[in-house]
């Protein structure tokens, strides 16, 4: 009895020595392959970002300096005042970015350079803002934005498309220097709440959405 005891221990203490020697090194190799893994994502991520900005600075240079200021997130936000026929005005927030899709027609003699998408904010009445979708064109901008011509499309956002009919206006007009001028085009189509925006008129600067958001609570004179 005393030598199989001595022998169950003993088998003990081997299985014990092996199971510390063998489990840290399984932790080991769990984390050393979590931390390949990460690294590889994290290569990944670099690689495809410097595959996008390399693709957009041969397809769309122009993103990268909108409206005399260095843009190397590809996007310019801003917001002004927008004048309708009737004299109300209404802020408008825009913010947009390259797209692959643009109209292939020439505007004023200038011919399509690159695509335009993002969206936008309209303010009602004080506190009260309408969601936009944007889309458009650039015209004649290669390496900058400056005198270039855009055109856009501000449209009343949905859900589920079923045809229902969406409010929009478009806007077109051309950068000069920070400030992009512009003005009314076509004919606008009826918001669900009633609203029409007629003849408009809007110069945009460089603003963010705080700023934007912070005129459209002020009270209106």
């Amino acid at each position: 009895m005393d030598n199989r005891s001595a022998q169950q221990q003993q088998q003990a203490e081997l299985i014990k020595d092996y199971l510390s020697g063998q489990v840290p090194d399984v932790g080991r190799r769990v984390r050393r392959g979590c931390l390949t893994k990460l690294f590889s994502l994290l290569l990944v991520a670099i690689l495809g970002g410097a595959l996008l900005y390399g693709l957009v600075a041969i397809t769309d240079p122009w993103s990268f300096h909108i409206g005399g200021r260095w843009t190397p997130l590809l996007t310019w936000h801003g917001y002004g005042e927008l004048l309708t026929k009737n004299g109300t005005e209404y802020p408008l927030y825009i913010n947009f970015y390259p797209s692959s899709h643009f109209s292939r027609l020439h505007l004023e003699g200038l011919r399509p350079t690159g695509g335009l998408q993002g969206g936008g904010w309209l303010c009602t009445s004080p506190g009260v803002m309408q969601r936009l979708t944007l889309s458009g064109t650039i015209y004649g901008g290669w390496r900058s934005t400056e005198g270039s011509l855009m055109a856009f499309r501000l449209l009343e956002p949905i859900i589920f498309n079923t045809g229902q009919p969406r409010g929009f206006f478009d806007l077109a007009g051309r950068w000069q220097g920070p400030k992009l001028v512009m003005t009314g085009k076509g004919v606008p189509d009826t918001f669900r709440s009633g609203l029409r925006i007629e003849a408009a008129s809007v110069a945009f600067d460089w603003r963010t959405s705080t700023a934007f958001k912070a005129a459209c609570r002020a009270p209106r004179h």
